[in-house]
């Protein structure tokens, strides 16, 4: 009998190895796709948030290849829309930020580094002194040949990069098409090949997965939007040159906690000194992130997101961060997905682990402790003391 139990151990944990090498190599796998992966993942994104409203037209008796080309059709005409606002919008912001980068040159140099010198005792603006930078040039030929051959080597490999972005912008709607299509087939497919044993769990995590994800997804990309409008709309009524292309970079950046009001701050402040250069400019761009944080704070957030993926703020940020290194865009863009996944089953590992031997000890199981009943006539007291003449209390 122990013979068999050892075996049976031996086998689990063999099985156990083979998942975790099958989940290391799929994991190489993506490391070395990751360059031609991005327009797949992201029009897999487009897909699943699309495919419950051709769901819906599904349930209204449409035809599904009707009910996803509506749908296409209606994301397609909201990203036109979009494009065709932003991009004469965002090439005028563009235009008006070259054209001011002396403004902001002349300004960092001759006002905020003398201010920093001036409170820290620092020497920085000897080390930009045009003489003694051709200086450390000449002591540092060498290096900076090879830094140079670096920036030329990346240069003739911008063409290419460039052309693999044209071809992955003309791929994505063509795999977004085919992603809404084909989605219920891809979640069939997926689900057969789930041993049976397992399937119902699986399920139910997936579901639960399905229900975090795409709500929070929708309901921050509703944020984003929202308030890089509020920003763009709030600095440019300041008055700042830049406010529009500010605003919007904060409202892009409000996925990631503190990242996107820090850069209103950082950048609406700094546009407002080398533009006006007074107090009042400050206090208009200070009123705008006041009254675009109470917004989201006490309405946005609440009312769209909520607490729908249930990670901490450092949790996100590093999730990002940690996609960003090891897979570049296609890590930033699956950052938050696998990091709601990976909470949602982090809580089923926990749940089993409270129900597990290793947890409880000796107990089979942990039973919970019984609800305390109230009643009407006092409780008897019984003393853990004997009685004076040595004999046995009655039975209560």
């Amino acid at each position: 009998m122990h013979r068999e139990d050892d075996l049976a151990t031996i086998a689990a944990f063999y099985r156990r190895v083979q998942w975790t090498a099958l989940a290391l190599g799929v994991v190489w796998v993506v490391w070395l796709l990751a360059p031609i992966l991005s327009p797949f993942v992201f029009a897999a994104l487009l897909g699943w948030l699309g495919d419950p409203m051709v769901d819906r037209l599904e349930a209204r008796r449409l035809q599904r290849n009707t009910a996803v080309v509506l749908v296409f059709s209606v994301m397609t005409l909201v990203l036109a829309i979009v494009a065709i606002l932003l991009v004469p919008l965002l090439e005028q912001q563009l235009v008006t930020l070259v054209e001011s980068l002396p403004n902001y040159r002349d300004w960092f140099v001759q006002t905020a580094l003398p201010w920093i010198e001036r409170r820290t005792g620092l020497q920085i603006l000897s080390w930009l002194d045009p003489e003694r930078l051709f200086q450390l040039i000449r002591e540092h030929w060498q290096s900076a040949g090879g830094v140079a051959a670096t920036v030329l080597g990346y240069v003739s490999r911008s063409g290419f990069a460039l052309m693999g972005w044209l071809a992955n912008i003309v791929l994505l709607p063509v795999l977004t098409f085919f992603f809404l299509r084909d989605w219920d087939l891809l979640v069939e497919r997926v689900g057969a090949l789930v041993p049976r044993d397992h399937y119902d769990t699986v399920r139910r995590l997936a579901r639960e997965s399905d229900e975090v994800l795409g709500g929070f997804l929708r309901g921050q990309l509703t944020v984003m939007l929202i308030l890089g409008v509020m920003y763009a709309i709030g600095l440019w009524a300041v008055g700042l040159n830049l406010g529009i292309l500010i605003g919007l970079i904060a409202g892009l950046l409000t996925f990631v906690p503190y990242l996107g009001p820090a850069s209103i701050v950082v950048f609406g402040s700094i546009a407002a000194l080398v533009q006006y250069g007074d107090w009042q400019h400050l206090a208009g761009v200070a009123v705008v992130f006041t009254v675009g944080q109470i917004i989201e704070s006490y309405w946005l957030t609440p009312k769209l997101v909520g607490d729908k993926i249930g990670l901490h703020p450092m949790a996100v940020i590093f999730a990002v961060m940690a996609g960003g290194t090891l897979f570049g865009f296609l890590g930033m863009l699956l950052a938050l997905p696998v990091a709601a996944v990976a909470n949602v089953l982090l809580r089923y590992a926990q749940d089993r682990y409270r129900h597990s031997r290793l947890y409880a000890g000796d107990a089979v199981a942990i039973a919970p402790e019984p609800a305390a009943v109230v009643s009407a006539e006092p409780a008897a007291v019984v003393s853990a003391e004997p009685p004076a003449d040595g004999r046995e209390p009655p039975a209560t």
